[in-house]
């Protein structure tokens, strides 16, 4: 599948079988420098967990993740999400507003994990919330609201 800006693919073996993966195609561009590789995948309706690996690019430098890069992740998280809802047309919908809370400080090294809601959808928004966590460490929380991507002409 392709979605404009990256390449998301059913993951069949190892640790992540089962999973939905999303690079992006581009080298150098944000979600492939900031972000990288996730990994997504929904238990129930209107709900989905990103996966993400926290590297050293992602500090600030005191040594913790970085604000602006927590909120990249959840901008990215919410369109990872809504692709392992059975929407992955909606990676090309664009962020009319996000709002993060910091909640504690994140490590390097143990995985980010996102839980993601669609709490409400219009014909032309999608409401979404989400929290951040590492290990049983509450990270960060956010909102957010989508416009959808057109459907086909």
């Amino acid at each position: 599948m392709s979605d404009g800006a990256g390449h998301l693919s059913p993951v069949a073996e190892g640790p992540w079988a089962g999973w939905l993966s999303w690079t992006d195609t581009v080298p150098g561009t944000f979600l492939d420098s900031a972000i990288g590789t996730s990994y997504s995948r929904s238990d129930a309706a209107g709900k989905a967990t990103v996966m993400l690996a926290s590297l050293p690019s992602h500090a600030n430098r005191l040594g913790a993740l970085h604000g602006g890069f927590l909120a990249g992740f959840a901008d990215h998280a919410y369109f990872a999400a809504l692709a392992a809802m059975g929407r992955p047309e909606q990676a090309a919908a664009v962020t009319v507003d996000l709002a993060m809370q910091y909640c504690g400080s994140g490590k390097i090294g143990p995985m980010l994990r996102a839980e993601v809601e669609l709490l409400r959808e219009t014909g032309r928004l999608m409401f979404l919330r989400l929290t951040i966590h590492q290990d049983a460490d509450l990270i960060a929380a956010s909102t957010a609201t989508v416009r959808k991507a057109p459907g086909p002409k």
